[in-house]
């Protein structure tokens, strides 16, 4: 039933998706070792851009704007860029709240980013339904994790989530990414053993297949 509603959304929103090309097959641009050394992966992200999300429920393109927040906005292009995010589960998923990805497949991988933190920055656009931001415990702590706001959450305006983006295709295929574990997934485990536990013990995660910088 869940692969039928997919389908009938996908093609409801295919003339939307046709602003951007079909997702490519992407060749892994970096050696394991670039991702193991964040301080490797610096640089001025373009003032726009766009990011493919090809995930397992459908695809979703994301307008970057650097003026938002340029901190997160260069991260997001170089983790992007090195395929940090491709094989990212969709661990948080809450509905009408978020959908969160970011930690790393690979626990060495996660564990080389533990401690690259961004800079502070403040919320020049809100957390309104699409908006992208980079997740924190606090705001001197986000390295790699991200949500997709599925709902109005301007109550995290004034907190220093600062939205950096927003999907500019169907937010109806976000919304299909599985939900069924909420807040469940124990993501200090997935820090730990990565992938590797998530598809022993949670295997209907959604995730992206691969995430690429579509256009400047």
């Amino acid at each position: 039933m869940r692969s039928r509603r997919a389908a009938v959304a996908a093609a409801g929103v295919a003339a939307l998706l046709a602003l951007a090309p079909a997702a490519p097959a992407v060749a892994r641009q970096a050696p394991p070792a670039d991702l193991l050394t964040p301080a490797a992966l610096t640089g001025t992200a373009p003032a726009s851009y766009r990011v493919m999300l090809d995930m397992s429920v459908g695809r979703a393109v994301v307008q970057v704007h650097r003026d938002w927040a340029p901190h997160a906005a260069d991260r997001f292009y170089a983790l992007v860029r090195h395929h940090f995010y491709d094989g990212c589960r969709f661990f948080r998923v809450v509905p009408n709240f978020v959908a969160q990805f970011g930690i790393h497949p690979d626990p060495a991988v996660s564990a080389a980013w533990a401690h690259a933190t961004l800079p502070v920055e403040r919320a020049r656009q809100s957390n309104t339904r699409g908006r992208v931001s980079f997740a924190m415990a606090s705001p001197e702590t986000r390295t790699t994790q991200v949500f997709i706001n599925l709902g109005d959450n301007s109550k995290l305006d004034p907190d220093g989530f600062a939205p950096f983006g927003e999907v500019v295709t169907s937010m109806i295929i976000v919304d299909f990414v599985f939900s069924g574990y909420g807040e469940g997934p124990d993501q200090a485990r997935i820090q730990a053993e990565g992938n590797a536990y998530l598809l022993r013990e949670l295997p209907a995660l959604d995730y992206i297949r691969t995430a690429a910088i579509i256009a400047p």
